[in-house]
């Protein structure tokens, strides 16, 4: 994972592919559900939640989330027996008990059956978010990369050093080639018109010399996607666009 800044100014958690972090919330309060999945949402992460156990298993079976919220008391099952039923679907995902229970046993407990973390009800939601920021970081599902990384999939573009590389191989770019990159690397999985890419790369436009965005893009994919899965993709009528090989 990276991180970058939002326009408030907080600093967010992104996925390898630059989408947002995923995060299952299991709690059979509906009202709770909602307030933490508000907060976790103006993050800027994908939220979805589960009011029980068999609902959080096919949840996360779906999902996949980065990180799960787990109440201890569920209706169908405890969260204890429901975090072993997790951790087959997902070994290493970081899980944060919510419970109302103080007792130094009841968090041994928990901890010891393999949750991450514990915060007892009440609680405020700033120090959940903190909490499940840690998690996520240290599990190492998000790791602080420079301001000037760009990373999508397995492509990583330097914006200080100008060094790009695919896959741990280093790939030599011409200043044109690196600045059409970079444009398309920061909106990644997003159709650029050939216009909107004049106009970044290029600073003006040229007019009826627009195929000069198509010479470009070739070069780009000569370089990029040679013998490894297609990451730039044409849309046609549309533009261009990046995303992780798949």
């Amino acid at each position: 994972m990276t991180t970058t800044t939002s326009p408030q100014g907080r600093t967010e958690l992104l996925r390898p592919d630059r989408t947002p972090v995923r995060v299952l919330v299991v709690d059979d309060e509906d009202s709770l559900t909602e307030l933490l999945s508000m907060a976790l949402r103006y993050e800027g992460w994908e939220v979805r939640s589960a009011g029980d156990g068999a609902g959080a298993v096919r949840a996360a079976r779906e999902f996949r989330p980065d990180a799960v919220i787990l109440d201890v008391m569920l209706p169908d099952m405890d969260g204890l027996t429901l975090l072993g039923r997790l951790r087959r679907e997902l070994s290493d995902v970081p899980v944060l008990f919510l419970t109302a229970r103080d007792s130094v046993e009841d968090r041994i407990a928990g901890l010891t059956a393999g949750g991450d973390d514990y915060v007892t009800k009440p609680f405020s939601l700033e120090e959940v978010v903190a909490r499940l920021r840690g998690l996520i970081r240290r599990s190492g599902t998000a790791t602080a990369r420079g301001e000037s990384q760009l990373v999508v999939g397995d492509l990583m573009l330097d914006e200080d050093s100008h060094e790009v590389s695919r896959g741990g191989a280093n790939i030599h770019l011409t200043a044109t080639e690196f600045e059409l990159l970079r444009f398309l690397m920061r909106n990644p999985r997003r159709v650029l018109s050939k216009a909107q890419i004049l106009d970044r790369v290029w600073n003006y436009d040229f007019g009826g010399q627009a195929n000069v965005v198509e010479l470009y893009i070739s070069y780009l994919r000569k370089k990029i996607d040679a013998g490894r899965t297609p990451m730039i993709h044409t849309r046609r009528g549309a533009g261009y666009l990046i995303k992780p090989g798949e």
